[in-house]
């Protein structure tokens, strides 16, 4: 599973002209699922997630994590996270999850972060053409990969 963790003062997820789900002050997370990711990879990456310490404390620090701040997270799909652009210019998504594979994954993944952040976590929609608005605060950006733990 690898994972863009963008700190955000707000963002949103539209499809179709129509907002579908809005966050303020937490975690936009665009999340790529390929075939050989598993429950343990959704395990290991949301707690790292959640207890991630990249909110400011009081002193300026970034010392504080989504929970302790009461924060909100969007997750929204995103295969092109496993693109292959060694051969040309034109990227190829093979190592991508398949849809049967990774939309399982996918809603284990918003589960356990809903649960561990004790908030309702907003999504996308699986495999649909989404426009995806942020502002990122910071800005703040981390990527993980769950094949990449050290």
């Amino acid at each position: 599973m690898r994972a863009v963790i963008q700190r955000v003062s707000r963002a949103s997820v539209t499809i179709e002209a129509k907002i579908k789900a809005s966050i303020e002050d937490g975690f936009l997370i665009l999340l790529g699922v390929c075939d050989e990711d598993s429950m343990e990879d959704v395990e290991w990456l949301v707690k790292k997630i959640a207890k991630l310490r990249v909110f400011n404390d009081y002193n300026g620090v970034m010392n504080r994590s989504i929970i302790e701040i009461g924060g909100n997270c969007l997750v929204v799909s995103q295969f092109t996270l496993f693109a292959s652009y060694k051969k040309g210019n034109r990227p190829s998504w093979f190592k991508a999850g398949s849809h049967e594979h990774s939309i399982p994954l996918y809603e284990a993944f918003c589960t356990q972060l809903s649960e561990a952040i004790g908030k309702t976590v907003g999504t996308g929609e699986f495999g649909a053409d989404m426009k995806v608005e942020l502002i990122n605060d910071g800005p703040v950006t981390i990527c993980m990969d769950t094949k990449n733990k050290e």
